[in-house]
C-alpha cells in the first residue's frame, strides 16, 4: 500500500498516475478525494486531525505528503507544523516510510544561482520560515533514527491542468486573454521551472528506491537558463500570439492582490525574481539517468492541457 496525503493537488495527480508502475494498492487521502486510477482506495481525512492521520496511514508501506494548502502565510503557520507532526508520528507508529514533496523557500536568497541540495538554509520570508521548520522536523526524526524519510524538492512548477503555478497564472492566462504577460521584478533574470509530470514520476521513483531515503533530492528540472522574457516568448509562440510582457514592480502587487489574491501573497517572495534563480537537479540525473522535459515541450503540453 502506498498512500498519498493531500490527494487531488497538481503533484498528487501526477504522482498517483506514476505509482501504478510500482503498485496496484494506492490510497488517496484528502478532505474530498477523487480517484485517479480505477483501483484507488479513497479516504476522507483532515490532516490537522492526528487520529484521522493515524487511521489514514495504517497499513501503508510508503506515505507521500503532497498537500498544497492555500497560498497564505496565516494558513501555512496554522496548519503545516501540525500536519507535519501528525504525519511523522503516524509513520513512526505504523512503520511507514515518508516522502515529503517540498519547495525551495527555506534557501538563502543569496545562493539561488545555482541551488543544490547543499544550498544554505536561511529563510528570509515568513513562508520560508514555515518550510524550514517543517523540513527540519522531518530531518530531525531521520537523524534520530525514528523515521525513514526523504525530501523531494521542487522549483516553482508548471504543467498541464495546473491552477497553482505562477507561470500559468501570470503568463499563460494573461496571453490567453489578449493581455500582456506579467512577470515579477525583472524580465531578464534566469528562472527555471519544474514540469509537474516530471515531478510526479520522479517522486514515485524516489519513494520506491530504498537507498534514496535519508536524503534531500532536487526533482528533475531542465537546466536551460531561460529568462522571464524567453518564457513569455515560448508561451506566445505556442499560443500564436504576440509576446507582450511587462515587469511588475513590488508596489504593484498590493493593489493587484485585491483582484488576484495570489499576487498579494507573492510580495515577500519577489526576491526569487529580482536575481537569477537556477535550480540544479544534476544529483537526480546522475543517480537515475533521467533527463527533465525541455521547456519547449513542457510549454507545448501546458498550453494543450490548460
Amino acid at each position: 500500500m502506498q498512500t498519498i496525503l493531500g490527494a487531488g493537488g497538481t503533484i498528487a495527480k501526477d504522482l498517483a498516475s506514476a505509482l501504478t508502475s510500482y503498485t496496484d494498492q494506492i490510497r488517496l487521502v484528502s478532505r474530498n478525494p477523487k480517484a485517479v486510477n480505477p483501483t484507488d482506495e479513497l479516504v476522507s481525512a483532515d490532516l490537522t486531525d492526528a487520529g484521522a492521520v493515524r487511521r489514514a496511514v495504517a497499513g501503508s508501506e510508503v506515505v507521500y505528503l503532497t498537500v498544497g494548502y492555500d497560498y497564505s502565510v496565516k494558513i501555512w503557520q496554522e496548519r503545516w507544523p501540525v500536519t507535519m507532526r501528525n504525519v511523522i508520528e503516524a509513520c513512526q507508529e505504523h512503520g511507514a516510510k515518508l516522502v515529503f514533496f517540498d519547495n525551495i523557500y527555506m534557501y538563502d536568497r543569496d545562493h539561488l544561482d545555482p541551488m543544490t541540495e547543499e544550498t544554505p538554509i536561511r529563510p528570509t520570508s515568513r513562508k520560508g520560515e514555515v518550510r524550514a521548520q517543517i523540513a527540519g522536523m522531518l530531518m530531525e526524526a531521520v537523524r534520530a533514527g525514528t523515521l525513514t524519510a526523504l525530501i523531494a524538492r521542487s522549483a516553482d512548477f508548471y504543467g498541464p491542468g495546473n491552477d497553482k503555478s505562477v507561470l500559468v497564472e501570470t503568463v499563460y492566462k494573461n496571453l490567453k486573454q489578449g493581455k500582456a504577460a506579467n512577470w515579477l521584478a525583472g524580465l531578464d533574470y534566469v528562472h527555471n521551472f519544474t514540469y509537474t509530470p516530471d515531478a510526479g514520476r520522479a517522486t514515485a521513483l524516489l519513494g520506491n528506491t530504498p537507498d534514496a531515503y535519508g536524503q534531500v533530492w532536487h526533482l528533475p528540472t531542465h537546466p536551460q537558463r531561460l529568462t522571464g522574457r524567453q518564457w513569455v516568448e515560448l508561451f506566445a509562440k505556442e499560443m500564436h500570439v504576440t509576446p507582450k510582457a511587462s515587469a511588475l514592480p513590488v508596489w504593484a502587487l498590493l493593489p493587484l492582490g485585491w483582484f488576484v489574491p495570489l499576487m498579494k501573497e507573492l510580495r515577500e517572495m519577489v526576491y526569487q525574481y529580482d536575481r537569477h534563480y537556477a535550480f540544479d537537479s544534476s544529483k537526480f540525473t546522475r543517480r537515475f539517468g533521467i533527463e527533465a522535459t525541455s521547456p519547449i515541450e513542457g510549454v507545448r503540453e501546458t498550453v494543450r492541457g490548460n
